[in-house]
């Protein structure tokens, strides 16, 4: 098996733990996931292939699903600000 699938299992085994913790260790941990998930990502993707780069990628999306969709508002509130608006009041 590939280095870069080991970290990758690390990765996710560490990702389950932090799940586990205490809240308010929840949005530090994501931060530290996402930030060492980005090159992991690059490297699996160089070692092992696209194909293996898109499974990790779709994993590491199901993981850290909240801060994506609170990305995603952001986004959408910066893009459409006047939805936001009627939405909220």
């Amino acid at each position: 098996m590939p280095l870069s699938l080991i970290l990758a299992c690390i990765w996710a085994l560490i990702a389950c733990a932090a799940g586990m913790g205490p809240r308010r260790f929840h949005i530090p941990a994501a931060w530290v996931l996402i930030l060492t998930g980005i090159p992991l990502l690059g490297f699996v993707t160089y070692q092992t292939g696209p194909f293996w780069g898109i499974v990790l990628l779709l994993a590491g999306a199901s993981v850290l699903r909240w801060p994506l969709i609170r990305l995603g508002q952001r986004i959408r509130r910066a893009l459409f600000p006047e939805r936001a608006e009627d939405e909220a009041g």
